[in-house]
């Protein structure tokens, strides 16, 4: 599934193409993905100007003056800008015609993604009870320390948990943690303060690093100029089971923690 550096490579590659754009129309091939898609939302959004297309956790939130497109691209989920769109495919289940003839165009085989609505001065249910921001200033080792006292969760899988923060998948959460030295299997609440700075500092570090190098190509994820990311290339920990670390030369391990695969180096994460 496409992760927070994913969706944001997603956002920086579309945004040039849509700000300021107005919207001709809305073309919907079916009405439902893994949700109802308004009815009313080709009206809506028909004629409007596009104001920002934002970003919280892994939604993508395109904005005009009478609201925002709550976009999710699920597990296969892609957006694609296309000068020349072509007949759509079987798995082309949205067209967003834009004035200058281009077309945003969302594919989706599994149909595990959404197209859903939010009213202005409104927050969309789905987004309610979310965490902070990883990258923004709210999201600190303190935090962090605070919210799992007395926690017995795996610490990997209080990561996850997206009412900690916002974005950390299960790649980025093991690449985390290697970084910052922890054992995903360590209850949350036996972790020091300390500790958690080190380990907010390495989510930073790691979703920034993958934001640069365009996301990490594991399956489906493509940018929207159709190239792939290579964070994979970088990865420390994460589907590397049986191999050497690149720091300690030790087998990296597998197990299993919140129904997850979850990879660590058993010499340098305790």
């Amino acid at each position: 599934m496409p992760e927070l550096p994913e969706v944001e490579t997603t956002r920086l590659g579309l945004l040039p193409h849509l700000l300021g754009q107005q919207i001709r129309a809305l073309i919907l091939r079916r009405h439902d993905l893994r949700w109802p898609i308004p009815r009313q939302l080709p009206e809506r959004l028909a004629n409007e100007r596009i104001e920002c297309l934002d970003r919280r956790a892994k939604y993508l939130l395109l904005t005009t003056s009478h609201g925002s497109a709550l976009i999710h691209l699920g597990m296969t989920g892609r957006l694609r800008i296309l000068a020349a769109p072509g007949e759509p495919g079987p798995h082309d289940h949205w067209d967003l015609r834009l004035e200058n003839g281009w077309v945003l165009r969302y594919s989706d085989p599994r149909r595990f993604g959404c197209l859903l609505w939010q009213a202005p001065g409104q927050i969309h249910p789905l987004l309610a009870k979310l965490g902070p921001e990883p990258l923004s200033e709210a999201f600190t080792g303190e935090r962090l320390w605070q919210r799992s006292r007395g926690r017995k969760v795996a610490v990997k899988v209080f990561l996850m948990d997206q009412r900690n923060v916002v974005g950390v998948g299960n790649i980025y959460a093991s690449e985390s943690l290697f970084t910052a030295g922890i054992d995903p299997a360590r209850a949350a609440g036996r972790i020091s303060c300390m500790r958690y700075a080190r380990l907010a500092a390495a989510v930073r570090d790691t979703l920034r690093q993958a934001i640069r190098r365009g996301g990490t190509t594991l399956r489906d994820f493509h940018q929207p100029d159709g190239q792939p990311g290579y964070f994979y290339q970088d990865l420390s920990v994460y589907d590397r089971q049986g191999q050497a670390c690149h720091h300690c030369g030790a087998p990296i391990r597998q197990r299993r923690l919140g129904q997850r695969a979850s990879y660590y180096c058993p010499h340098c994460q305790h």
